[in-house]
């Protein structure tokens, strides 16, 4: 696996999966400088996903698209996309969990966890079901990440509360020095209960 890393580029797809590894490197940095820690921790959960295929040794247009489909997925999240574009999720989670599902069988083929295609014993129907698991979990676990990124404050919001903290001091600090110039603020005199209506007099009929 080590030898499949440090193999230099042997065509044009090679390169482009190359420098789509460099590229998410700089995400980080970038999403860190621009966006926050935790958007940062979002793009750095990509890398590995963006590393493995070069360790497999898969074939290099999968190593592009799977390269190029974490790094929108990942970016997607960052810039929220998925909450101004109600629907952009279906695709990118569609084609994210089809292709990390397969990266995941393949190192488990690699760790001799489950069986290589052309091996002994190799079914294809197996393979996808075992596909399909693998997708499902991953798909879960982005769910996840997600659902973490959501809930956590963010510098724009950090910002915001501290904004309406100094609001809320200077607001307290203008009643303190209203009541020590003024006194305290008058109270509001309590309702007087409604005096129900007088009831008209019976009258009488003379005979």
């Amino acid at each position: 696996m080590i030898d499949n890393f440090l193999r230099p580029a042997g065509s044009a797809f090679q390169t482009v999966a190359d420098a789509l590894r460099l590229l998410g490197v700089l995400s980080v940095v970038s999403a860190l400088l621009f966006h926050g820690v935790t958007d940062a921790a979002i793009v750095a959960f990509a890398l590995p996903g963006l590393m493995l295929p070069r360790f497999l040794g898969m074939r290099a247009w999968a190593d592009v698209t799977v390269s190029a489909t974490l790094l929108v997925a990942a970016w997607s999240n960052v810039v929220d996309l998925y909450r101004t574009v109600w629907w952009w999720d279906i695709p990118i989670h569609f084609f994210l969990a089809g292709a990390l599902s397969v990266v995941a069988y393949v190192f488990c083929a690699h760790a001799g966890i489950v069986r290589a295609p052309g091996a002994r014993g190799f079914t294809v129907t197996g393979a996808v079901v075992l596909t399909t698991a693998f997708g499902l979990a991953l798909g879960a676990m982005w769910e996840m990440v997600e659902w973490f990124r959501l809930r956590l404050p963010r510098r724009r919001d950090l910002r915001d509360l501290r904004g309406h903290r100094r609001g809320l001091g200077g607001g307290r600090t203008r009643r303190a020095a209203r009541r020590r110039a003024h006194g305290p603020w008058p109270r509001a005199a309590a309702p007087r209960a409604a005096t129900p209506p007088a009831r008209p007099a019976p009258a009488y009929r003379h005979r």
